[in-house]
């Protein structure tokens, strides 16, 4: 029977496959969800896909885009924002 802290779906279940050919079921964090754009719902590129830890021991400068509203809005909504803002 798996431990208590195992029962629930915090963490994900991932199997593997030991050198005595046995599977195991190892416990590890889960991703976090891909981040998506504000307006138009798609996928944000630039963003890395990994753990909260991970994501927290990262660099700024590879957290998000640096341009204006990187990390918020598509490469396509955010020059359609601008463009409007201008005219």
């Amino acid at each position: 029977m798996p431990e208590g802290k195992h029962k629930s779906r915090t963490l994900r279940r991932v199997f593997v496959k030991t050198p005595g050919k046995k599977n195991t079921v190892h416990y590890r964090t889960r991703k976090m969800n891909k981040k998506k754009c504000a307006e138009c719902g798609k996928d944000l590129h630039g963003i890395p896909h990994v753990t909260h830890v991970e994501f927290k021991n990262l660099a700024k400068t590879k957290k998000k885009p640096q341009r204006p509203y990187g990390g918020v809005l598509c490469s396509s909504c955010m020059r359609k924002k601008i463009i409007g803002q201008v005219i």
